[in-house]
């Protein structure tokens, strides 16, 4: 009985292929789950970089409020309220204005 060695060849040849091909969807699983976590990486630093700014802002607008409210509270209001009839509105009081 001869011995075929296009079958043995045919067989390689399959196999090699296979192979082949399994390596090039290996390569295309692992650059596409390394591109996933750039760009979940990508997200998640955009995400904490804008809550980090927002919080800033938030805390800023607070601390200014805070600020504000404090000074009106220590603000020395012992000014003369007599009542004059400003011209034209009647009889309502004239108010003193600070710091303006």
């Amino acid at each position: 009985m001869p011995f075929d060695l296009t079958a043995v060849d045919n067989a390689t040849l399959v196999f090699v292929g296979t192979l082949g091909f399994g390596f090039i969807l290996a390569a295309f699983v692992l650059a596409s789950g390394l591109v996933a976590l750039i760009l979940l990486g990508a997200g998640k630093l955009t995400w904490t970089v804008v809550s980090r700014t927002l919080l800033a802002v938030v805390y800023g607008i607070n601390a200014g409020w805070d600020r504000l409210v404090r000074h009106a509270a220590s603000a020395d209001v012992a000014g003369d309220f007599q009542a004059q009839s400003a011209p034209g509105t009647g009889t309502y009081p004239r108010v003193i204005l600070r710091d303006s």
